[in-house]
């Protein structure tokens, strides 16, 4: 059982490592008031959840969505740091926060975690069920430290002082980054261009 809770561990800190500057810049903004924290880390849950749940699925051989397209998801955190980008240069006194609720968080979670997906799969077919059960206890156990931890990030004085006077363009470019870096790296676009030609 120890071994499956450190593995468990080293696997989530592995494939989470980048989820710690997201929840940072999210809980920035919420001293702005949104999203509100409690929808951050709800956020969080929903949309790491839906990613286990995702794993489980595909580990069981019932693939919802083909492995190689998982990445378009990369779309999501894209667009919404090119509209906080478009509505911070539009000066309209508005927050260019991105993702301003609850879904909103769990679609960049689920958006970010996407490629864990590939991961957690095969891992989950080689794992009997009670320590599929305890990995996925200890995953929720670890969200709820990196809410915690990206939180503590988020509400350190010198931290938010910094973040504030460039969360203008720090916050969508956070979320551009992160949707390229999920697009390139999952290899969607080179299918994609392989398919339209």
């Amino acid at each position: 059982m120890i071994e499956t809770v450190l593995a468990a561990v080293a696997m989530f800190a592995g494939t989470n490592i980048d989820d710690i500057v997201v929840l940072t810049v999210l809980f920035v903004a919420s001293t702005q008031g949104r999203p509100h924290p409690w929808q951050i880390v709800a956020g969080q849950y929903l949309g790491f959840t839906a990613i286990v749940v995702i794993s489980v699925i595909a580990a069981l051989g019932l693939v919802i969505v083909p492995d190689e397209w998982v990445g378009l998801l990369g779309l999501l955190p894209l667009a919404l740091g090119i509209r906080g980008l478009i509505a911070g240069r539009n000066g309209d006194g508005e927050s260019p926060v991105v993702a301003a609720g609850l879904l909103g968080v769990a679609g960049i979670t689920i958006a970010n975690g996407a490629d864990n997906i590939s991961l957690y799969t095969p891992v989950f077919r080689t794992l009997a069920p009670p320590q599929t059960a305890i990995t996925i206890a200890v995953f929720m156990v670890c969200v709820g430290i990196w809410c915690a931890a990206g939180r503590l990030l988020g509400s350190h004085k010198k931290v938010t002082e910094t973040l504030e006077r460039v969360d203008h363009w720090l916050v969508p470019a956070v979320f551009i980054a992160l949707g390229a870096i999920i697009l390139i790296e999952s290899g969607v676009i080179l299918r994609l261009f392989e398919a339209v030609t």
